[in-house]
């Protein structure tokens, strides 16, 4: 009877910490969202259930918080010491607050979630494509003040272990970047190239990081059409990608953390600004390399940006992405070293 009763308390424990999520799945991939936060906590292949969104998930308990993949909104990175004191959380109110799933299907999810600080409302899609492993994700922000205000919106994907280690390659088309940790008023001096950054003047490569993530933030523009961002670790013979629209978001922020000597989280970050500050040093910033750090809202207004996210299988040799291109409904990845015939396809149809 007794451990009946322990058995019954245990179970009535473990579903008391089931935190509500919506679950989207087709025949080639699987992807969570957890609801206390808005967080793609799962994003995997049917075949390779193996998560790369596993950042910050260990025992989560039942409080709102970012997880693996999570939105900054309305900022990206700490508030004011007086938005501090009346209670603004860092990176944003998206993380901290309940989303409401308002119509779900099989593989698709509409989710709503409210700012009560900031002010703003956001409204999500999130849709797996029918046949290929591709999340497609479409997001409104809606000003609900009486008054215009700035605001910043980034996406934070952040791969973890055991997807991430110490072999793990991520590329990008990113171009001119400048370091977090570059000194006020101008982060940009001195500018660094992708996939340089500089420590004590001299060159990191940042498609790699094994026991030292100095610079652990660095943001860089994007000049083409779409921007893209992968992470391939081939000893697991995965990849995880993103693509978007410049327009949407101009900035890629490449965060990277280590403990106990090993490789714990890259950040894979998308946004709208690429200085990682208050706002009030960003109004009076404004532009760095001809790019905006933030954008405004006027009372009433909405604002729609989109991206996708892509799982692809690779073989145990694969180098490295050289270029994701989106054309006639498809997103090619293609290898690094030129060879054509293990570039890899996905059929997607018309990206938001």
């Amino acid at each position: 009877m007794r451990h009946a009763l322990l058995f019954l308390t245990a179970l009535l424990s473990a579903s008391a910490q089931t935190r509500p999520s919506a679950t989207l799945e087709t025949a080639s991939a699987r992807a969570v969202i957890d609801r206390l936060g808005g967080s793609i906590v799962r994003f995997e292949l049917r075949d390779l259930p193996l998560n790369p969104l596993v950042w910050n998930d260990r025992s989560p308990g039942l409080e709102a918080r970012p997880m693996g993949h999570f939105l900054c909104l309305d900022r990206w990175g700490q508030p004011s010491e007086a938005e501090a004191s009346n209670g603004m959380p860092f990176h944003g109110e998206a993380t901290r607050v309940e989303w409401k799933a308002e119509s779900r299907s099989k593989a698709e999810v509409r989710m709503t979630a409210h700012l009560p600080m900031a002010g703003l409302d956001v409204t999500r899609t999130a849709r797996l494509h029918e046949w290929t492993p591709v999340l497609i994700v479409t997001e409104t922000v809606a000003n609900r003040n009486k008054l215009g205000r700035p605001y910043n919106m980034v996406q934070h994907p952040t791969i973890g272990p055991p997807f991430l280690d110490t072999g793990t390659v991520v590329d990008s088309n990113a171009r001119r970047g400048l370091m977090q940790s570059s000194p006020l008023p101008n982060p940009e001096e001195p500018s660094v190239w992708w996939p340089q950054a500089l420590k004590d003047g001299q060159p990191v490569n940042l498609r790699h990081l094994t026991t030292d993530p100095d610079p652990n933030v660095v943001s860089f523009v994007i000049d083409e059409q779409y921007g893209w961002v992968t992470a391939a670790t081939a000893s697991k013979e995965l990849l995880i990608g993103y693509i978007w629209a410049t327009r949407d978001y101009p900035w890629l922020n490449i965060w990277r953390h280590v403990e106990n000597g090993r490789p714990q989280a890259r950040g894979l970050e998308f946004g709208t600004t690429g200085l990682h500050q208050p706002f009030p040093v960003l109004v009076k910033k404004n532009r760095i390399f001809g790019r905006g750090i933030f954008e405004w809202i006027e009372p009433g207004q909405t604002h729609d940006r989109s991206y996708a996210a892509f799982l692809l299988r690779i073989p145990k040799d694969y180098q490295g992405v050289s270029r994701v291109a989106y054309k006639d409904g498809r997103i090619t990845v293609e290898e690094r070293g030129g060879n054509r015939s293990r570039d890899l396809t996905l059929s997607v149809g018309e990206l938001p």
